[in-house]
């Protein structure tokens, strides 16, 4: 997806707000945001906003000393989704349609990204999840697929999110007998899901495996991961991608992706020909 006007205020936003999480001086957030400036206006048209995010990620934390400022805030959301695993868990169980219901809870945890916004409503999203059409609704098409194929690999995003996404796991693993392999970031960025994240969400106990790949970009760019993530993405019979910076680079890949999201943002939504704030659930074209 290529980056909009619109997406360059959001981006210094997210360099600000990494600094600050980082406990910076002021002189010293004046300073990454001039750097940040300049390397802006040196890229190449047609940039993607993943690949922006990538380099502001890796200005802040080269200045700062910090590898992962959003460490701090990437164990309470973690925490705070943990608080209603238990709650969660038994309405899926007790569903009619459990399938739906985890999927579409699995998007309720996409609302927790700094990316976006330094503050999410978890309740409220749960809510409109639960009780609202979705935007675009492959979910038959995607459960379908899931019934013919042997293996499912999934993309995760953000740190807390990945609760919403055991909660879905759990749920295709009790009903299709599938492994799934989960994919985290190959390093720390805004507050995307590590390796370490991903275990504190307890993933490693419903996955077949938790794989990296190989990339600090939030997001998957496929040129920038490792080649064994590569290898693994190209043979998937099935992909669960999950979020924004997923959609952002890879819409355009063509590979059996089904992308799950909330459209946080005008740029995502106008993409998508949808209202900010609606919910994804988007299959492969044809």
């Amino acid at each position: 997806m290529k980056t909009y006007l619109d997406c360059y205020p959001c981006l210094m936003r997210q360099a600000l707000q990494a600094s600050r999480f980082a406990n910076l001086s002021e002189s010293a957030q004046q300073s990454i945001l001039k750097s940040v400036m300049e390397s802006l206006s040196e890229l190449p048209e047609g940039t993607s906003p993943p690949v922006i995010a990538q380099l502001i990620h890796r200005i802040v934390r080269a200045e700062s000393g910090h590898n992962d400022p959003y460490r701090a805030v990437k164990i309470t959301s973690t925490q705070n989704a943990l608080n209603l695993y238990d709650r969660l868990r038994i309405q899926i169980d007790e569903a009619i349609d459990p399938i739906d219901l985890a999927i579409r809870l699995s998007i309720a945890g996409n609302i927790i990204d700094f990316g976006i916004s330094d503050h999410y409503d978890l309740e409220d999203s749960i809510h409109r999840v639960m009780t609202k059409p979705l935007a675009v609704n492959d979910i038959e098409n995607l459960k379908t697929r899931l019934k013919t194929i042997k293996s499912l690999l999934y993309l995760g995003d953000n740190s807390g999110e990945t609760v919403f996404d055991r909660l879905l796991i759990e749920t295709l693993v009790k009903h299709y007998q599938l492994p799934v392999t989960y994919v985290v970031r190959g390093s720390a960025t805004i507050n995307d899901v590590t390796y370490l994240e991903a275990t504190e969400a307890g993933l490693d106990k419903v996955c077949s495996e938790i794989i990296d790949n190989g990339s600090d970009a939030p997001g998957t760019l496929l040129d920038d991961c490792s080649s064994d993530f590569v290898t693994r993405f190209k043979h998937a019979e099935l992909i669960i991608a999950k979020g924004q910076g997923n959609f952002e680079s890879l819409s355009e890949v063509d590979a059996p992706l089904f992308f799950l999201l909330q459209a946080k943002c005008n740029v995502i939504a106008n993409e998508l020909g949808v209202q900010e704030f609606d919910l994804i659930v988007k299959g492969p074209k044809g």
